[in-house]
């Protein structure tokens, strides 16, 4: 059983940066895939950004590319996305996911096994 715990949501305005954590137990942190998706109001969840379980692989969605940045830190178990020039477009609760099969997890949800609470940002225009 893996568990996930997000952090580092909030309010910001338009312009400004954030940075969101993932806090990863019950597993050996290297053998899990990541992702980040988000969920807007009355939207469907979305892909945002992904990493391979060594951090030498990324992928991100059209809308954030060249804006947020994903990492991990194998040796603290934990991931971010560090969010940049952040628009009211990207309001939105932020889960974390977890793929404990593949290498590099990809860009679908049901790829995931695991996911966290999830984590409120709302960006103020």
């Amino acid at each position: 059983q893996v568990q996930l715990v997000e952090s580092g949501g909030g309010l910001v305005q338009a312009g400004a940066s954030l940075r969101l954590s993932c806090a990863a137990s019950g597993r050996t942190f290297s053998s899990l895939a990541m992702a980040w998706f988000r969920q807007a109001p009355g939207k469907e969840r979305e892909f945002v950004a992904a990493i391979s379980r060594s951090g030498l692989s990324t992928g991100y969605a059209d809308s954030v590319k060249g804006r947020f940045i994903i990492s991990r830190d194998n040796n603290k178990n934990t991931g971010a996305l560090q969010m940049n020039s952040v628009e009211p477009e990207d309001t939105a609760v932020y889960y974390c996911a977890a793929d404990t099969d593949a290498y590099y997890g990809g860009t679908y949800p049901t790829h995931y096994d695991y996911w966290g609470q999830g984590t409120q940002v709302t960006v103020s225009s």
